[in-house]
């Protein structure tokens, strides 16, 4: 498996959680602490850090320090390569673009 295919399946995984999945609905509008994704998430912080430890090894989102506080917001570029993945997925997979679909 080439690194493409490896960091496709590391930015599949981060996303394929309901919960990492809200966390990307709630940071999409700015940066947020912890505190309160605890709150909206109704989730103790210990389960939310592994999740977003998930959402940042996958470059997905950064983190900052502020205090004693964490926070974190979305990362543009690591949503951008993730549209690329899926673009590339769409476009080698499209008849339409001029690749034919073969049966076995």
């Amino acid at each position: 498996m080439d690194g493409s295919h490896q960091k496709a399946a590391l930015l599949f995984h981060a996303l394929s959680d309901a919960t990492r999945l809200e966390l990307m609905k709630q940071l999409k509008d700015g940066e947020k602490c912890v505190c309160e994704l605890t709150d909206v998430l109704q989730a103790a912080q210990s389960r939310l850090s592994f999740h977003l430890k998930v959402l940042k090894d996958a470059d997905l989102v950064h983190d900052r320090r502020e205090g004693r506080w964490k926070y974190y917001s979305v990362n543009k570029e690591g949503l951008e390569e993730l549209k690329g993945v899926v673009f590339d997925l769409n476009r080698d997979t499209n008849p339409a673009a001029g690749v034919s679909a073969t049966r076995c």
